[in-house]
């Protein structure tokens, strides 16, 4: 499902990888009481909008359908902290599966921008699920590689085996990813063959959105006394191996 939302300040602020908070519930109802966290899909600064992509998976997202156009609905962001790209990457490889895709589109968006190339993996269990794929195009990825389980070309051997035969002679400097464990490994990998750093936007439940509840705590150690959080901390985290002695 698509929501366009008329958000004149967030799309002005919003920076890739960031997310807002929406309200599922209109003015004067008292549930559903929680927001639910949602990537920013892409983002149109002169029209002030922000488009939100998402699948109807309980009670809240449902309550989501229903809203009409013209209808306000309650939301909190720009939120969390996005992709960092350092000014001298030319060349960034997007690796996303399912819904875990609209936490990288925005970031095509920005490389089109300013004249970055963009390398776009999309993966889904079959073609009708995939997401992405013309938004990518349209924002001039040199490389969509749309994978999908069906046709085995998702299993991480052949995704590594299609995309080091492609881009080892001139790899992107940088890899980003989001959907999929399974694709984090792969990533690794890639990341490992080609010297280039990685970050991984982390999916969670998330009941505040701002870091006040403290229920999204990554679980990973940290120098603290408590795990990052999520929302606040991320969801973009940059990626490195633990050594032993780490962990």
């Amino acid at each position: 499902m698509a929501l366009v939302l008329e958000a004149p300040e967030v799309a002005a602020s919003v920076r890739p990888g960031q997310f807002v908070m929406l309200t599922a519930a209109r003015a004067g109802e008292s549930a559903p009481a929680l927001p639910r966290p949602m990537a920013i899909y892409s983002r149109d600064q002169g029209a002030g909008t922000v488009e939100i992509l998402y699948g109807v998976v309980g009670a809240g997202t449902e309550r989501l359908r229903s809203f009409n156009p013209g209808e306000q609905i309650y939301t909190v962001g720009p939120l969390g902290r996005g992709f960092e790209v350092a000014p001298d990457v030319q060349t960034v490889l997007l690796v996303g599966r399912g819904i875990g895709t609209c936490s990288l589109t925005t970031v095509a968006q920005e490389n089109a921008e300013r004249g970055r190339d963009t390398i776009a993996v999309t993966s889904a269990r079959n073609s009708g699920a995939l997401i992405g794929v013309d938004f990518y195009r349209k924002h001039g990825a040199a490389t969509v590689h749309a994978v999908t389980d069906d046709d085995g070309t998702s299993a991480p051997a052949a995704l590594i085996a299609s995309l080091t035969e492609q881009h080892d002679e001139k790899p992107p400097q940088l890899i980003l990813t989001c959907g999929s464990d399974r694709l984090t490994r792969l990533c690794q990998t890639l990341s490992e063959r080609w010297e280039a750093p990685m970050q991984v936007s982390v999916e969670a439940h998330m009941a505040c959105g701002l870091g006040y509840c403290h229920g999204c705590a990554s679980g990973a150690r940290s120098q603290g006394n408590e795990s990052p959080l999520i929302c606040a901390d991320g969801p973009a985290f940059a990626w490195r191996i633990l050594a032993e002695t780490d962990a």
